[in-house]
């Protein structure tokens, strides 16, 4: 799975800087998260996510066919 939040925050015409400030996380665990590197995301930061960017955890993700 890969998460689109670049894509997402493009179409609202938002930052990350913009998003990582809403959600409040340590930016370490933020770039995790935003850049792919990271192998679990906890249910409130997901839900935090999906209520700030006003979309379903079906528009975060999508399948990933890579190496």
């Amino acid at each position: 799975m890969k998460i689109r939040i670049d894509e997402i925050l493009k179409e609202k015409g938002k930052t990350r800087y913009w998003l990582y400030i809403q959600l409040g996380l340590s930016y370490q665990n933020f770039k995790r998260i935003v850049e792919n590197q990271t192998t679990s995301i906890k249910f409130e930061n997901l839900k935090a996510i999906c209520d700030i960017l006003e979309c379903t955890p079906n528009d975060l993700f999508e399948e990933y066919h890579g190496k």
